[in-house]
């Protein structure tokens, strides 16, 4: 358990270790790792398993395109002993979790949504308070 992190009985321990794996990989992004395929990386979340034997790190990408994800999930991939190891390190608990980094596709869809707004409002040629012009 990570110093000076106060204990709540109603937050369940998988989401309060979910918490603080989150905010170590966070740190060590910016901080320690210095491969340019992590440059632009974001953990947005960290889910448990049921048995915390596996923590399901999602992550966002600045930049867009197939190939910049591809490869930061390449660059995570090969920094995932590392990741593990600090995990352990940190969080003092019987068992390392395993790490999975999995994209997160949340900030995508909501640009993506975005536009096709966007195009809806100029092909229906909406006016800014949200009434159809005639």
């Amino acid at each position: 358990m990570i110093k000076g992190v106060q204990v709540n009985k109603d937050y369940p321990r998988s989401a309060r270790i979910g918490s603080q794996i989150q905010e170590v990989v966070s740190e060590i992004l910016v901080k320690k790792i210095k491969d340019p395929r992590l440059s632009g990386a974001a953990v947005t979340d960290v889910r448990m398993s049921g048995d915390l034997s596996c923590a399901y790190i999602y992550f966002s990408v600045y930049g867009s395109g197939k190939e910049v994800v591809e490869n930061a999930e390449k660059g995570f991939k090969s920094a995932k002993g590392f990741f593990k190891k600090a995990v352990g390190n940190q969080l003092h608990l019987r068992y390392t979790p395993d790490l999975k980094f999995i994209f997160d596709f949340t900030i995508e869809n909501a640009r993506r949504m975005d536009e096709l707004l966007k195009t809806l409002k100029e092909k229906e040629n909406w006016s800014e308070d949200g009434e159809q012009d005639y």
